[in-house]
């Protein structure tokens, strides 16, 4: 990963006053203990030598903990949350930020995101069987009462299975359950490799078995759903039905009392929960516009903002009556090319070798055009750096550092165009392609936040002053779900887009870039990516050091590629109010820490 600082490398003045409108360097030092006696510790971040801003993962409030009490939780987004509250069916994050209250997964996980014994079931591969055994601990029940069985385990993969079924998660590893194929293709009424052992264990067959498998996402489903309340409604119909919109029900330390479509839930503490009973009484969390956070931060009307903006950070950096913690988040942002279609009979993408963006080097020129290093400091003051790789660094040994990527480097990105034959020839300034057609390439990007307009202006100036026409798709920004929902249509308007992608805790990028992966979104394939997919999870993953081996070879291969251009890695950011008794937000947070054991010092959130 890059850690340059800033240069403006002969850009034009407009482009140097865009980037000069957002604001340059950083949060000024602070005070990064992790201790707090519980008045002004702001900020608690830093810029270290290369202009990165570094943060701490966690803070104790000092201060009685009082019984009960109601957190007070933001969740920062400009469209409506969707309401999907199941793991099986929902689709964006923002959902996903809701569900952590009200619905865990079956595993625990350690500082590597490899599957421990610390969550609400244990797991047990054998390598040699290709077979998977999940069993339940005592004493997990659903928050209405009822205990978690083996066959809600099962119900989640008959769900995702099932023909009729509307989510996005019927992928390569659930074909790779024996019998799932059969299954949902309408030829059997079960599933033949999964077995219930007893009422807490269950056995699944798989064709193979790779050591992804041991990783939190890595293939084996973690989710359970509650047999007992879905199993009257038709599976086609989970999506809209109030039980999953209105009354969803885990085995998470909350469970949902109210919801406000789109705009909030009200949780209270689940007097079942396996771990022990919360030490709150309620969480409300409410959407609360980018634009509006700050200032409802600064009147001390939330505890914690959950998806709170980095483009916003300097604003709150210092924030009285909070703590900033951050983390390296398990995500990226990237320029999409559509070079495809999805073909959703076969369930796997289809090349185009005619699409417009076909061209390899107008994506590596492309690619070469924008100044990402510029990006993250001058619009994000430090807290988001070049992405050099779609594997991020939170991975370790799967990170391959040696990757170049796509440096800024113009006169590059001009020879590219040069030797490919995209020439300027009616004298426009816009270069046509090499049959001497008109070149205009539709860019379609999200409204949202203070930055998300300069930032598509940039990257649209950029590619300008290496003679391409980039306009934005219906001239606009895209709304969030409009955004993403034409994105996954492949609609014919957009060639380019630019979206992020979060990793989850398996480095494995087969769900993103596999050929039979629904996320595939650029729509890109080639026999050699096949191969590096089945390597990274064949029988001879199981020895890491050659399987790190794969991902730096594939690593290089797919940013030769280009079917995306990686822009920035990221870091999030969580503001903690000075009641708040305790938040550890790492990785490597301690087993014993959780929803259930936040508690506040106060009456109310405070503001000095």
């Amino acid at each position: 990963m890059s850690k340059k600082k800033y240069g403006l490398l002969g850009t034009t003045a407009a482009i140097a006053l865009l980037l000069a409108a957002c604001g340059g360097g950083g949060g000024e030092d602070t005070d990064t203990s992790a201790d707090n006696a519980g008045g002004n510790n702001a900020g608690g971040a830093e810029q270290n030598a290369d202009g990165i801003v570094e943060f701490e993962s966690g803070v104790q409030n000092e201060g009685e903990v009082q019984e009960g009490g109601t957190l007070n939780v933001a969740l920062v987004t400009d469209s409506p949350f969707q309401g999907l509250f199941s793991y099986e069916l929902y689709e964006d994050g923002y959902d996903a930020e809701l569900m952590q209250f009200n619905i865990e997964t079956l595993f625990g996980t350690d500082e590597n995101f490899q599957i421990d014994d610390s969550g609400a079931a244990t797991l047990d591969l054998d390598q040699e069987a290709n077979k998977a055994t999940i069993q339940l601990k005592e004493g997990v029940t659903w928050s209405d009462g009822e205990p978690v069985k083996a066959e809600d385990m099962v119900y989640s993969y008959e769900v995702i299975g099932h023909p009729d079924y509307t989510g996005i998660r019927y992928d390569s590893s659930m074909m790779n359950i024996v019998g799932m194929e059969e299954y949902k293709a309408g030829d059997a009424d079960t599933i033949s490799g999964i077995t219930v052992v007893d009422d807490r264990t269950i056995e699944i067959q798989y064709k193979e078995t790779g050591v992804q498998m041991l990783q939190s996402g890595g293939g084996v489903w973690s989710g359970a759903m509650p047999k007992h309340q879905l199993q009257d409604i038709p599976v086609g119909e989970l999506e809209s039905s109030p039980e999953i919109r209105e009354n969803p029900i885990g085995f998470g330390p909350f469970a949902v009392q109210n919801i406000v479509p789109g705009e909030s839930v009200e949780f209270v503490a689940n007097e079942h929960y396996y771990k022990g009973e919360p030490v709150l009484d309620r969480i409300i969390v409410e959407v609360v516009p980018s634009s509006s956070i700050v200032a409802a931060l600064q009147n001390g009307e939330y505890d914690i903002a959950l998806s709170m903006p980095t483009d916003l950070y300097e604003t709150y950096a210092d924030l009285p009556g909070y703590t900033i913690l951050g983390r390296e988040e398990l995500a990226y942002t990237y320029i999409g090319f559509k070079l495809g279609e999805w073909d959703s009979e076969a369930g796997e993408v289809v090349p185009n070798p005619d699409a417009k963006m076909a061209d390899l080097s107008l994506r590596q020129a492309m690619g070469y055009a924008i100044d990402n290093d510029a990006v993250g400091s001058q619009f994000y003051s430090g807290v988001r750096s070049r992405a050099n790789s779609a594997i991020i660094p939170a991975f370790g040994g799967y990170h391959n550092p040696d990757v170049e990527g796509y440096p800024y480097d113009p006169e590059r990105a001009e020879q590219l165009l040069d030797e490919a034959g995209y020439e300027d020839i009616d004298g426009d300034g816009f270069r046509e392609t090499p049959e001497g057609e008109q070149l205009v390439i539709n860019f379609a990007s999200m409204a949202g936040g203070e930055t998300a307009e300069p930032i598509a202006e940039y990257y649209m100036q950029s590619w300008a002053q290496v003679g391409l026409n980039v306009q934005l798709t219906d001239g606009r920004l895209l709304e969030f779900n409009s955004f993403y929902d034409r994105v996954e249509a492949d609609d014919p308007e957009i060639d380019i887009y630019q979206a992020a992608w979060g990793t989850g805790t398996d480095p494995t990028p087969d769900g993103l870039y596999g050929r039979q992966a629904p996320f595939n979104y650029t729509r890109w394939a080639t026999e050699e990516n096949d191969q590096f997919m089945a390597d990274m999870t064949g029988e001879q993953s199981f020895d890491t050091e050659w399987r790190e081996g794969v991902f730096h070879e594939w690593q290089e291969y797919f940013s030769e590629q280009a079917p995306i251009i990686p822009t920035l890695y990221r870091n999030e950011t969580l503001p903690v109010n000075n009641r708040v008794s305790e938040f550890q937000w790492g990785y490597d947070a301690p087993e014993d820490f959780g929803w259930h054991t936040v508690g506040v010092t106060a009456d109310a959130p405070v503001t000095e």
